[in-house]
């Protein structure tokens, strides 16, 4: 199960909060922080999994094994241009699918917002979470497929028109030069 989706920019700054279990108004802000610390501090050749950060990793005190696959413990990340793409899945979740889930989340938004860029996701929020709503639902995930995904949200009338900059760099053109 996906316990939370984040996206940041690359200073911190949270464009994208949205976690599907319940959490305390403090202990997000100080998780949102400390992921944030850690994920910002790794080199680009480091794997895109670490270990959750204690604040919210499972103790050792729990008995049931079930509660044990339920908690949250890994946290798979991407980092296109300015933008920090985030998931705090169980140990259940495999991390390589879960990169695979924010790519198509971030071509998603690309085909979307043609070439899309943070400004987009700030001015639209609405868009970015119609795109996470027809991905996953409670945490689950639901569809991967790009098309599927691009046409649900156009479907529901949430992608703003804009004029076409194209001068603009978008997010996923990090993609293709080897970020």
């Amino acid at each position: 199960m996906i316990n939370a989706v984040l996206v940041f920019n690359n200073n911190g700054q949270p464009r994208l909060t949205k976690f599907y279990t319940q959490l305390d108004t403090a202990v997000q802000q100080r998780l949102l922080s400390e992921i944030f610390t850690l994920v910002s501090a790794r080199p680009s050749s480091a794997c895109n999994f670490l270990p959750l950060p204690p604040l919210l990793a499972p103790s050792t005190s729990r008995s049931s094994s079930t509660e044990q696959n339920d908690a949250p413990s890994l946290v798979t990340y991407r980092h296109y241009a300015t933008l920090y793409f985030i998931m705090i899945s169980t140990s259940t979740e495999s991390p390589l699918a879960l990169l695979d889930l924010i790519q198509v989340f971030v071509e998603a938004l690309d085909r979307l917002f043609e070439n899309v860029c943070e400004l987009d996701l700030i001015f639209n929020f609405e868009t970015l979470h119609a795109v996470l709503g027809e991905m996953m639902v409670g945490g689950v995930v639901v569809e991967t497929g790009l098309d599927k995904v691009v046409e649900g949200v156009r479907a529901q009338g949430r992608v703003a028109k804009r004029p076409v900059n194209e001068g603009r760099m978008g997010l996923t053109q990090g993609i293709w030069a080897g970020r």
